[in-house]
């Protein structure tokens, strides 16, 4: 722009004819652009934009300076885009600071400079001649089309004066009838007032047969302004009618607000009249407030009927919404009424929210499923956001919170306490009287399986579908939730392990006189079942029931903060873990020490009972062997219902048997030295060198199978068997009927353990004993022992037969 001036470049309107001179400028351009190097670079587009906006700047703004963006002004004189722009005083600076070089350099830039500029100009001045050609066709044609335009308008200005004067003509003639119309028109309103004041009288006296009321305190307000102007002149018999109505009016609006059969709405509405007629309802405050109190009872939530699937639920869902709605109603009433009344029915309302979180409590300590927990929550939690549009005052919203916590703690509680019934129903089943045959040991554990897991599962279900519900209520205890879940299964299975202990009498108090349970064979034998059923039960849940609880926990109920992370984690499946393995384990050692302990108490009478010395020749199998026998059918009986089926070890050898041959040898030797006390003495030596050579593991740990508890109750049952044999003094034939129970208990024996090893070890230890307590320890012939178990066999062979 300041090139443009230095080339004398004025400032004109574009309106002015510059082709001729723009030309020129072109032709100058070209022959000064010969001149300039090839090498000068092209101006970029934003710089172009920005010499445009100062090109048009500089014609069309009052002062160029405006426009002039140049960083580094010394002075107006130097200042190439400035109006006092000296050309002089700028070539001698230049000259003074700039060698050959740099003034061939600004000669460029100039150049390039002026060569944009004008090819700017140039631009510019065409697209605005062509917008002025463009603007002369238009007015043109507006002359053209606007020729004709003054004859028509000339027209219709003839035909607008005409109508005015024919309007005011009709105007003037119809003025006096106007006039006296309007005249008419007020006189005719006046008379229906009238005729409505004297009316009245009559109007009230139908609203009243209605009942009405709203029209006819509407109808008397409407006609108060008149009564106080003329109600003691003209129209005083009206009034004192009118009044005598409105006296009845008040009166029967007085009963509505008083009556308990009419609904909250109605009373709110006989107030809010009763103060329109400036009846003084103040005093009427403390009865209403105690009326809209007891109207309560209809709000009051009954979880029994919602949730009845019997019935349709809907009309009793309906008729509480209505309630809530009513009350709602005379709550705004009442505030309209009683501006100063927010406290007491701020107070009212809490109340009954919190009456009804009551009955929601009562109601989930029953067996309640999630989706009738959820109903209710749902109804109440309607209430309150009702009750909250017009009584914000009363946060229902927060005491709704605390006490919706209460509720879904106890309902948590309510649901394991159930579960843990449950599981102990069954397990109870075991004990009654008549139970075994009843309730067989399987059925009961399979019972007791399905309550403890498919139980856990169930309610897991139950609260995922808490857990998952949008409830606005729900949805802020969620968190909570998680960890009361969590706390719930880890203090069920501390209960259950504590119930479990219970049953089987380790616990403080003793569950066989707590439960009732007869006493007598029937009795032991139901309370040795249930301590089996309790110790498999115990490991069914350490190795399945835990691992599923847990999986199921960390993938929907994972998370919960409100405990916090110094109390730790809610749910330890660890500790239950060890807890119900340390349990089962010692109800299996339960189990078996009440079973050995009742077979030694038959074994200790058929030793204590006998005299030994004077025992006759054995001609039979004693009669206490088939009893040993027949409680070890029965031990073997419950074992196969409860407990798996495992491997046989131990089997006997071909060395096992050359050591019994031995110990036979050794008897008849010992047979041969007992004339004299050194061969007896030798033979004492040489059974405890037996003892200490032969590396027979008697007592191994209890596994959950079939064989190891049987056999362990076999090895225990031996080793009493033998202690009693200790005790005691035998003859000859003492002992040879020891001798023959033995050797036919070795038959049966083998079948049932699984350690036939440690078997026959123990029963020739029991031999042993035997001879070491007789004054002639000659055993029986093989023969003979022979012939007697045959006999023996035979004789049960054929009782099986008959039966």
């Amino acid at each position: 722009m300041g090139l443009a001036r230095v080339r004398g470049i004025p400032k004109i309107p574009f309106a002015r004819s510059q082709k001729k001179e723009t030309e020129k400028r072109t032709v100058r351009n070209r022959e000064e652009e010969k001149e300039v190097k090839m090498g000068a670079d092209e101006v970029p587009v934003d710089d172009k934009a920005k010499r445009m906006r100062d090109l048009l700047s500089s014609f069309y703004s009052p002062d160029s300076s405006i426009s002039s963006n140049s960083p580094n002004k010394t002075s107006k004189h130097d200042d190439i885009n400035s109006d006092s722009f000296d050309p002089d005083y700028y070539m001698n600076i230049l000259v003074h600071k700039s060698n050959l070089e740099g003034l061939l350099q600004r000669h460029v830039e100039m150049a390039a400079e002026i060569k944009n500029l004008d090819t700017d100009l140039q631009m510019l001045v065409y697209e605005n001649y062509n917008k002025f050609i463009s603007a002369t066709d238009t007015i043109k044609r507006m002359k053209s089309n606007i020729s004709g335009m003054e004859t028509n308008m000339e027209q219709l200005l003839e035909k607008i004066t005409s109508v005015q004067s024919r309007s005011d003509s009709v105007n003037t003639s119809l003025i006096d009838k106007r006039e006296h119309i309007e005249k008419l028109h007020r006189t005719c309103n006046l008379l229906r007032k009238v005729q409505f004041i004297y009316d009245l009288p009559d109007r009230l006296g139908k609203c009243i047969k209605s009942e009405a009321y709203a029209d006819a305190v509407r109808f008397y307000t409407g006609a108060m302004p008149i009564f106080k102007a003329y109600g003691d002149s003209s129209f005083r018999d009206c009034k004192q009618a009118s009044e005598e109505a409105i006296a009845i009016i008040i009166k029967n609006l007085q009963g509505k607000l008083f009556s308990d059969s009419e609904s909250i709405q109605m009373r709110a509405e006989a107030a809010v009249l009763l103060k329109q007629l400036d009846f003084p309802v103040d005093n009427l405050k403390a009865k209403l407030l105690e009326k809209l109190e007891q109207s309560l009872t209809d709000i009051q939530l009954k979880p029994e009927e919602i949730n009845n699937t019997s019935v349709d639920p809907s009309p009793i869902v309906s008729a509480h919404e209505e309630a809530v709605h009513e009350f709602v109603e005379a709550v705004r009433a009442f505030r309209a009424i009683f501006p100063d009344s927010e406290e007491q029915l701020v107070k009212l309302a809490q109340n009954l929210i919190a009456k009804n979180f009551v009955i929601i409590e009562e109601y989930v300590k029953t067996r309640i499923c999630a989706a009738d927990l959820l109903g209710v929550l749902r109804v109440i939690w309607n209430d309150v956001l009702l009750i909250d549009e017009v009584l914000k005052e009363a946060a229902l919203s927060n005491h709704s919170l605390e006490a919706a916590k209460v509720v879904v703690t106890l309902y948590v509680r309510s649901v394991f306490s159930h579960l843990l019934q449950d599981i102990s129903d069954s397990l109870l089943k075991i004990l009654k009287k008549d139970g075994a045959e009843e309730c067989s040991l399987e059925v009961a554990f399979d019972a007791s399986k399905k309550g403890v897991l498919q139980g856990g599962m169930n309610v897991l279900l139950d609260f995922r579908k808490i857990l998952d519900h949008d409830s606005g209520i729900l949805v802020k205890l969620r968190e909570s939730i998680i960890d009361w879940v969590q706390e719930g299964f880890q203090d069920f299975f501390r209960q259950l392990e504590d119930q479990f202990l219970l049953f089987s009498g380790k616990s403080k108090s003793s569950a066989i006189l707590d439960l009732g349970l007869s006493e007598g064979a029937q009795g032991d034998k139901a309370f040795a079942g249930l301590v089996l059923v309790l110790a498999q039960l115990s490991a069914f849940i350490e190795q399945t029931v835990i691992p599923k609880i847990t999986e199921e926990i960390a993938a929907t109920f994972s998370g919960g903060s409100v405990r916090g992370y110094d109390y730790g984690p809610a749910f330890v499946p660890g500790e239950i873990c060890r807890k119900f393995r340390s349990a089962g384990e010692k109800f299996l050692h339960l189990y078996i020490n009440a079973r050995t302990q009742k077979i030694s108490i038959l074994l200790k009478k058929r030793f204590t009972t006998p005299n030994w010395v004077k025992h006759k020749e054995p001609r039979e199998i004693h009669m206490f062997v088939d009893l040993f026998l027949q409680e070890l059918e029965v031990i073997g009986n419950e074992v196969k219902q409860i407990l798996p089926q495992g491997t046989r070890k131990h089997r006997r050898t071909d060395s096992d048997g050359s050591s019994a041959s031995s110990r036979s040898n050794s008897l008849r030797e010992e047979k041969l030295g007992r004339s004299n006390t050194r061969g007896r003495s030798q033979l004492l030596e040489t059974h405890l060198a037996k003892l200490f050579k032969q590396k027979v593991e008697i007592f191994t740990k209890v596994e959950y199978t079939q064989g190891s508890v049987v056999t362990t109750i076999v090895k225990l049952c031996l080793k009493s068997l033998q202690e009693y044999v200790r005790l005691q003094t035998f003859n000859r034939s003492g002992f040879q009927q020891i001798q023959l129970d033995i050797q036919f208990l070795r038959i049966p024996l083998r079948e049932t353990v699984e350690d036939e090893a440690a078997m026959d070890f123990l029963l020739d230890e029991v031999i042993v004993a035997t001879a070491e307590r007789c004054l002639d320890p000659i055993p029986l012939e093989s023969p003979i022992l022979d012939k007697l178990i045959q006999a023996k066999l035979a004789k049960t062979k054929e009782q099986i037969t008959i039966s």
